[in-house]
């Protein structure tokens, strides 16, 4: 179970038994100050739960928008001159070629060839289905295993010739 899901079904379980210790309490006439403890930590929890849950419905937007993205990118019109098509195929196989000198798992190549493509961590993320924070220590991998400092050096060691 995710630790999002967790930390939801533990606020339901508090909401569900606040909520229900509240409507206990109103009948057996429970003091106010209780009562409006009571209603500040339903409260609470219940903001919580709605804040998690809006946030939960941006992130599949975000999620299928980047994704449409990424296909619509995918599904440009491939380069008709034989030379373009060449070029591009070498240039892939260099980058594999290299991300294979350079040891990286399947997991930091996938994510290299996304920091190429240029996109954010956030982004890369996302397409993953992994944390911020886990793309972040692949591309920190990637950067120590190659030697070089970063995204945009990482993108121009493949292209800098190229121009």
């Amino acid at each position: 179970m995710s630790r999002e899901k967790l930390i939801v079904a533990f606020l339901s379980l508090v909401v569900v038994a606040s909520g229900a210790d509240l409507l206990t309490d109103l009948s057996q006439g429970a003091s106010r100050i209780h009562l409006i403890q009571e209603t500040i930590l339903l409260s609470f929890a219940f903001t919580i739960l709605i804040w998690l849950f809006v946030e939960n419905v941006h992130k599949k937007r975000e999620i299928a928008n980047l994704k449409a993205e990424l296909e619509s990118v995918q599904t440009l019109p491939t380069p008709q001159s034989a030379e373009l098509v060449t070029a591009r195929k070498q240039l892939g196989e260099a980058i594999n070629t290299q991300f294979t000198e350079w040891k990286l798992s399947q997991s930091e190549r996938d994510v290299g060839l996304l920091l190429i493509k240029g996109f954010s961590l956030k982004e890369i993320a996302l397409l993953r289905g992994t944390a911020e924070k886990t793309i972040r220590q692949q591309a920190s991998s990637i950067y120590q295993k190659s030697g070089l400092a970063g995204r945009h050096v990482l993108a121009a060691w493949f292209i800098e010739d190229l121009l």
